[in-house]
């Protein structure tokens, strides 16, 4: 065969070669797949070192002191240790049986004392007129309301003290003074009726002691 046919078939040959790979490669190529479409942004979850995904964390309750108390057995127990001081330097003894002073002369009151409630009477001072006589009492709802309603009539005035409410009247006849002070908290009530020896702080001291 003539030289110059040869390299012109062979020149076919390979151009034939060359299209038919490239026909199977393009038949080969994967068909483009759309790009997948989101319908919205994931809001990304935060996660605090410790907790769990997904576990939403609630407060502790907070533990609120109890209100309720209970009567110490001695009168030296409702005190402070600063006030019991001032009391018994300033105006001993404590409860000589001599002093029948009330810690109240309002009839109400009276008569809650009187019902066979559980009381603590505390007295300061001798039979004359300068002392004073405290009771500290466990009451219902029923037997403090009753106190509270009959002491604004009798010239009390009332305002909030240590989640409770304080009364207070004092009075004078020229030669004395005298007056009464009611606490009232939960089921605790303190009364006290006094002349002429009323230590600044007293109903304050005790409530702080009582309640703590």
């Amino acid at each position: 065969m003539h030289p110059d046919r040869s390299a012109s078939l062979l020149r076919r040959g390979l151009l034939a070669v060359v299209l038919g790979s490239s026909a199977v490669l393009a038949g080969c190529s994967a068909t483009p797949q759309p790009e997948p479409t989101s319908t919205g942004d994931p809001t990304p979850e935060i996660t605090t070192l410790g907790e769990t995904p997904g576990a939403s964390a609630s407060p502790s309750p907070s533990t609120e002191p109890a209100a309720d108390i209970s009567i110490p057995v001695r009168c030296e127990d409702i005190y402070s240790a600063a006030m019991l001081s001032v009391l018994e330097s300033g105006n001993p003894p404590l409860n000589d049986p001599g002093v029948t002073m009330e810690s109240t002369e309002i009839v109400e009151a009276l008569e809650v004392l009187g019902s066979g409630v559980q009381t603590l009477r505390c007295s300061w001072g001798l039979p004359s007129s300068y002392g004073l006589a405290t009771n500290v009492t466990i009451v219902d709802e029923a037997q403090a309301r009753a106190v509270l309603e009959s002491l604004p009539d009798r010239g009390f005035a009332c305002e909030d003290l240590a989640d409770g409410t304080v009364c207070r009247a004092q009075q004078s006849d020229g030669e004395n003074s005298f007056g009464e002070t009611h606490y009232l908290r939960a089921n605790g009530w303190v009364s006290t009726r006094w002349i002429n020896f009323g230590p600044q702080g007293y109903t304050e001291d005790i409530v702080a002691t009582l309640w703590g």
